[in-house]
This record gives structure tokens, C-alpha cells and sequence, in this order.
């Protein structure tokens, strides 16, 4: 629809002039719900103008009400937008339009006066009004403007839901967490239990085992879904940093801080909070985070100001965090704080025929991707993942299997384009003639390799000295970096 605006008058009459166009379409309106706009005016003619106006755009549903009773008797179709008139003869437009709100805040309501009071404006514009139009030659032009503005905004909000249940979708966990083996069914239905409540939950397991992927399958099939899910790499982060990171600073609270700065449990404020790695906390911040975690408040560094906050939390680490309590790494108290609904992570090598499983989807994924021809692996390939123990684990099979498709020149991924890392291939490892102190030395180095150069967790694995790695580190017999 085309219109064409001629504010002239005939006979105390507004004189209307438009043209229809079939093949006009407004981008604004199209694929959306119909826009439900309610009049409130008692003076006939210029309500019926108004709703013949607004009725122009076959996108608007448009109602008329001459009083007060009658329009708050159709309240609960719950119109998009109303247009008030201030000066209702049997009722005031502000008591109007506080009755709007108390019923529906998300109601916009357009305030139309005949008159031009700045006080009485701002007034109405404070209690809730989205707009103050004074009726004159301008009154539908500003009108047509104003709620064109407002269904830009509905359509904004339509699309930001749809994106937040897309992304709901995303990480279901079903779909997303591939597997079918006994240890990641039993994973599954921890996750699901957690999505229920919002317990504060531990994540362990070793690197690339999909620690944050949980988490996320957890936030997002939970009642806060629709909320942010903010991630903190505890470890990525300075530890002078870490602070100011989680808990926020004011201008000029230290040197550098030249800007206020919001953090990350005030940006997850209703949503959830992801701390990765939580281990690696430093224990003077511990006693800070547990007081967050018990009281629901935060205090930005350089502030005297109580902030209150309603953040789910979810913590991981490939630490062993009672380990980390014994040596007096990590506080017993805040370790009780978190440890929630605790959810272990498989490794990869414990996960049977799930290796074949996500290799197959990394392969398919991959090559959808990159427009490549979708291959197959070949039995004996299968059977060499299969005798692989990935210390990598899901991340490293990831890379392994893009690469794969990569080197293959043909439809087959054969055993030669599976590049592994030979020390700690069992079958690799049993096959080659090395003394007695080689083997041991390998196995030992695919420890170290697998719990991070933890020297004395590695020991107490092995049931060995942690002199014994020591020595043999200092010897050049293990690498220790």
C-alpha cells in the first residue's frame, strides 16, 4: 500500500488520498503476526479517522473503544499498542493508563491530547507512556511513525526469541553429545536431572572430553535458557586480572582501570555462570568467591556497593579436586560450595564404539563444510581408532578425522591418513622391540602426557616415587614440558 498524505481541509474534514499498489510489500511487516492496535477516543470522527488511517497498512488489526468500560472489558486480547485519548470526559488518562500497566506492562500505550503541557507529558511519558502526540495537522504522521517504530521493535524481540530457541535447540544434548555407549547414557541422564533444578553443578574430566559442551547441553534445556551463558576460562586469565574479570571494577579503582567494567557474574546475572577450570582459582580469590557464592552478592573492586545476583553455577576441571583440598590447593569449604550434582566425564578411550560414531559425524560435518565428496572408513581404519587411547580425547579425534579427510584422495580414509601419536598407541607400543627401561620410560611419559605433568598425581597413578620422575626428568629419560 502506497499512501499519499494531504493535510488539507474540506468541510472540517481530512482529506485522505492513497493509491494501492498489489505488488508492494513492506519488509517490516511481512512473516510476522498481525499487529493488534486498540483506539481509545471518545470523539467519533476523529476515532474513526484514526482507525481508517491505521486500517490502511492490511498488516494492522485495528479496534475502536469510546470509553474507558467498554475498552478495559476487551483488555485481555491483549492489544500490541493502545492510543489514548488524555482528555476521556468520564476518566483520567493517567489513571487509564496506570490501569493498562498494572494489567500488562508490555502493553506500548500512545497518549493523543489535545493539548500541548510539557509537565503533564514528561509525567505520563515517566508512568509508562511510549509516546506523547498533540493533536494537530501532524497527529497521524506522527502516529503512523511512532507505531511502525514499535512493531520494528515487536519484530526485533520475535527474532531474538526464535534465535534463543534456536540456539535451545542447538545444544540439545541428545544431538549434539554423540554417543550410545553405557558411560555417556549415564552422563545423559545426569544432565538431564540438572536441567531440572538449578543446582550448582562439577564437571570433571580430562581435556577435550567435552566439558564445556555439557555445561552448555545443561544451561540450555534448563529453565534459563533464554538467559546469557557466560564462560570463564580461569586458567586463560592473569591472576592479577581474575578478580576485576569476575567481579567487576570502577573507574580509577586501580592503576589502568580508566573505564567502569562490568563482570562476568553481573553480565550472567539470571543466566549461568561456566568457571573452566576452577582449579586453577587462586586460593587468596577462593575465600572472595565462596562469600559470592553464599551471600548472592558481588561488590565491584573500588565500589562500596552491594549488588545482588541470581546466577546458576557450573564449575569444571581435569583436576582431581580432592586432591587439590589434601594439598591445601584448593579450600575445603568452597570445594563443598561446588561440588553440586558432580558429572564425570568418560574418556574417550573408555567409550567403545563411540570413537567410530564421532569419527563418522567429524568426517560428515567436515565435509559438508568444505563441499567435499563424503567418505567412508574403511574396517581396518576403524579397527586402528579403535586401539588409539586419544589423551586428546574428543578434540583430538576431532582434528585427527579433518585431517583424515584432508590427506584421502578417494572415497576410503585408509589406515595411512590417520596421523596418531605413536607413544601412546597400545598396539604401536607392544609391537616395537624396546628393552624393559623403554617401555617403562613410555609409559610413565604417556602419564605425564595425560594428567598434565602432574608429577605427583602420575606417581600415585603408577604407585611409583615422585623422586623416580624427578630423576628420570633431570636425566633427560622423561620431558616434562
Amino acid at each position: 500500500m502506497e499512501t499519499f498524505l494531504i493535510p488539507e481541509y474540506y468541510s472540517n474534514c481530512f482529506v485522505v488520498i492513497y493509491r494501492y499498489n498489489p505488488n508492494y510489500e513492506d519488509p517490516n511487516m511481512k512473516n510476522h503476526q498481525p499487529f493488534k492496535i486498540f483506539i481509545v477516543e471518545d470523539d467519533a470522527w476523529y476515532g474513526s479517522m484514526l482507525e481508517h488511517y491505521l486500517a490502511l497498512n492490511p498488516e494492522y488489526e485495528v479496534r475502536r473503544f469510546e470509553n474507558p468500560n467498554d475498552f478495559f472489558s476487551h483488555l485481555h486480547e491483549t492489544p500490541d499498542v493502545v492510543t489514548l485519548d488524555y482528555s476521556l470526559p468520564d476518566a483520567d488518562g493517567t489513571e487509564v493508563l496506570k490501569k493498562i500497566k498494572e494489567h500488562n506492562p508490555d502493553i506500548r500505550v500512545i497518549i493523543i491530547s489535545g493539548q500541548e503541557d510539557v509537565a503533564t507529558a514528561i509525567n505520563l511519558l515517566k508512568n509508562g507512556a511510549f509516546d506523547y502526540i498533540v493533536k494537530d495537522d501532524d497527529t497521524k504522521d506522527r502516529l503512523w511513525n511512532s507505531i511502525l517504530h514499535l512493531r520494528e521493535i515487536r519484530n526485533l524481540k520475535e527474532e531474538v526469541e526464535s534465535l534463543k530457541t534456536q540456539v535451545g535447540r542447538k545444544y540439545d544434548f541428545s544431538q549434539m553429545i554423540i554417543g550410545k555407549s553405557e558411560p555417556i547414557e549415564k552422563v545423559f541422564a545426569l544432565i538431564e536431572k540438572a536441567s531440572r533444578t538449578n543446582i550448582t553443578v562439577s564437571i570433571t574430566g580430562e581435556t577435550g572430553s567435552g566439558k564445556e559442551m555439557v555445561a552448555k547441553a545443561i544451561h540450555y534445556n534448563s529453565d534459563r535458557h533464554k538467559q546469557p551463558f557466560v564462560t570463564v576460562n580461569v586458567a586463560a586469565i592473569p591472576r592479577d586480572l581474575i578478580e576485576s574479570e569476575l567481579f567487576g571494577h570502577e573507574k580509577g579503582a586501580f592503576t589502568g582501570a580508566v573505564t567502569r567494567r562490568i563482570g562476568k557474574f553481573e553480565e550472567a546475572n539470571t543466566g549461568t555462570l561456566f568457571l573452566d577450570e576452577i582449579g586453577e582459582l587462586d586460593i587468596n580469590l577462593q575465600a572472595k568467591l565462596l562469600r559470592v557464592l553464599q551471600e548472592r552478592e558481588i561488590t565491584r573492586i573500588g565500589s562500596n556497593t552491594v549488588t545482588p545476583i541470581n546466577v546458576r553455577i557450573i564449575v569444571a576441571t581435569h583436576k582431581n579436586l580432592i586432591e587439590e583440598v589434601k594439598n591445601k590447593n584448593f579450600r575445603e569449604d568452597l570445594y563443598y560450595r561446588l561440588i553440586g550434582l558432580p558429572i564425570m566425564l568418560p574418556p574417550l578411550r573408555d567409550r567403545g564404539n563411540d570413537i567410530i560414531i564421532l569419527a563418522k559425524n567429524f568426517i560428515d560435518a567436515f565435509s559438508k563444510e568444505n563441499k567435499m565428496v563424503k567418505k567412508t572408513l574403511t574396517p581396518e581404519t576403524q579397527q586402528k581408532l579403535l586401539s588409539y587411547s586419544f589423551p586428546g580425547n574428543v578434540r583430538e579425534l576431532k582434528s585427527i578425522m579433518e585431517l583424515a579427510v584432508v590427506m584421502s584422495d578417494s572415497e576410503n580414509i585408509l589406515p595411512e591418513h590417520i596421523t596418531l601419536n605413536a607413544t601412546t598407541s597400545i598396539n604401536d607400543l607392544l609391537n616395537k622391540e624396546t628393552t624393559l627401561q623403554e617401555f617403562e620410560n613410555q609409559i610413565i611419559q604417556h602419564y605425564l602426557d595425560k594428567y598434565n605433568k602432574d608429577v605427583l598425581l602420575v606417581a600415585k597413578k603408577l604407585d611409583i616415587g615422585k623422586s623416580t620422575i624427578y630423576r628420570m626428568i633431570q636425566n633427560g629419560e622423561l620431558k616434562n614440558k
